[in-house]
């Protein structure tokens, strides 16, 4: 029984902003647009008009405000461009944020209404204020897919909210902070990590408490059923209910896995996006993300040519921004690989499917495969429960192939016999990548398969000895013993 009560719901999108009455304009503007967007009204003729609109609007902003647009699309008539023209423009690296810093903002960070910048753990930190129209129109694709979240799980009552990530600099404490307020409900701030926290603090708070959603990363999700064993809880007792997960792959496998630990609860996306980009796609209790529409512009390209390969399909997502605060940014490429496919007829969410793939950086050469780390954890993970993680190590086998060792730590009680749980990880790794691997079951595993969102997914659960550890890896390895599940 949840110690706070029930509260009634609030619709924050329907609230007029504070500030000038250019805001308050663009914000009736985008709301009635927002409404007709979840109410499945718009039209064709009202994306080509809504899509024309935002794209001059954002074009001259960018090349009006921000010195590095100014230069980068020096001669490009912003008039004339169109989305049908748009992949005329040049692209916008991280290699461009990286090295222009403050001159990619469209205004100075004092006009920001919050400061972010990115984590920095593989490259410079880059600066990524939000102003008000950030921050509103963001923020309102998450209220609406959480209120239908909460409403297909809970009903019409509002669960307690547990946050388990970073707050300083970065954007995850604000913006479901702001998103549960919307929402009328309860929300604590109980990342483990935290010096002021730890584990044994966020279970005690979860049992009295009785948190029933919890926001994390997916690696999360695994360290905390085996703090609670350590600590003697017993996860089916206790009143987790819902996941809602971000910030690296999370699997259906995975997913599946995740629910045998904690018997009462399911793992849905909480949304995808980042620091630069901000909320690029919303999780929908069906378990798929599905696109901000109305904030993006959407290109598939080829990783390796940067060829452009349309909006539907997979490939690495580029994206320009159609609101024009802070940062917008044009044919961003975000270096993630994605699916993206139209939405099924009655899913609970508007807008495009987008399903992540993992990062183009985090490809994988096995055997006679190359593999997307989605497909990797997949054929370790499919069918098997009661793992409370894993890491698969990868060595040159002398003979010019690849041996892979792949760690588990198995709950038998859950999972069953370890061997024939090895069988089938080997037999699917056989058939996937055409290499033998060994299982082994270990009851503790290398610290860094905690360090998952923080640094990357491929740096948490892939030890590749065939060559020398990139920057990724490094950095995971020097923050492993903050991710430490018995403080």
């Amino acid at each position: 029984m949840s110690a706070v009560a029930a509260r009634p719901v609030v619709n924050a999108v329907a609230a007029e902003p504070a500030g000038p009455p250019a805001l308050r304009e663009f914000w009736q503007e985008y709301r009635r647009t927002l409404r007709a967007f979840h109410d499945g009204r718009m039209t064709q003729a009202d994306w080509d008009r809504w899509y024309g609109e935002r794209l001059t609007a954002v074009l001259r902003h960018v090349t009006s405000r921000s010195p590095f647009y100014r230069r980068h699309l020096a001669g490009v008539d912003v008039e004339r461009v169109t989305p049908r023209t748009l992949s005329t423009l040049p692209f916008t690296t991280k290699d461009d944020l990286r090295r222009e810093m403050y001159d990619v903002l469209s205004g100075s960070p004092a006009e920001a209404a919050i400061f972010y910048e990115t984590t920095g753990t593989t490259g410079a930190s880059t600066p990524c204020p939000r102003g008000a129209k950030d921050i509103l129109t963001s923020n309102s694709a998450v209220e609406e897919s959480w209120r239908r979240l909460f409403e297909a799980r809970f009903g019409d009552r509002r669960p307690v909210v547990g946050l388990m990530g970073p707050s300083e600099l970065y954007a995850f404490g604000d913006v479901f902070t702001a998103v549960t307020a919307a929402l009328g409900a309860c929300h604590v701030k109980i990342w483990p990590e935290s010096p002021r926290v730890g584990f044994r603090k966020a279970l005690r708070l979860i049992e009295e408490l009785g948190i029933e959603v919890l926001v994390c990363a997916p690696a999360m999700c695994l360290s905390l059923a085996k703090a609670a064993l350590h600590y003697g809880y017993d996860p089916a007792r206790l009143p987790v209910s819902l996941f809602l997960v971000l910030g690296e792959v999370c699997t259906p496998a995975f997913a599946a896995n995740v629910s045998s630990l904690w018997p009462e609860a399911i793992v849905r996306p909480a949304l995808y996006g980042s620091q630069e980009a901000l909320c690029i796609a919303t999780g929908a209790i069906s378990g798929d993300l599905h696109l901000s529409k109305l904030n993006y512009l959407v290109e598939l390209v080829d990783p390796d040519t940067g060829d452009v390969l349309g909006d539907e399909g997979v490939g690495e997502l580029v994206l320009t921004m159609l609101v024009d605060g802070i940062k917008p940014l044009i044919r961003y490429r975000t270096g993630d690989l994605v699916r993206i496919t139209p939405a099924p007829d009655g899913a609970p969410l508007p807008g495009p499917v987008v399903e992540v793939i993992g990062r183009a950086a985090d490809r994988i050469h096995l055997g006679t495969a190359v593999l997307q780390p989605a497909e990797l954890e997949t054929a370790v993970l499919t069918g098997v429960r009661g793992c409370l993680g894993y890491q698969i190590v990868i060595d040159d086998d002398g003979g010019g192939g690849d041996r892979v060792t792949v760690r588990m730590d198995l709950l038998p009680e859950i999972g069953g016999d370890p061997r024939d749980i090895g069988a089938g990880v080997a037999a699917r790794l056989r058939r996937l990548a055409g290499v033998d691997a060994d299982i082994t079951v270990e009851a503790e595993l290398d610290p860094v398969t905690n360090t998952g969102a923080f640094v990357s997914w491929k740096a948490a659960r892939i030890l590749d000895n065939r060559s020398a550890p990139d920057p990724a890896a490094l950095v995971a390895r020097e923050v492993a013993h903050r991710y430490a599940i018995t403080t």
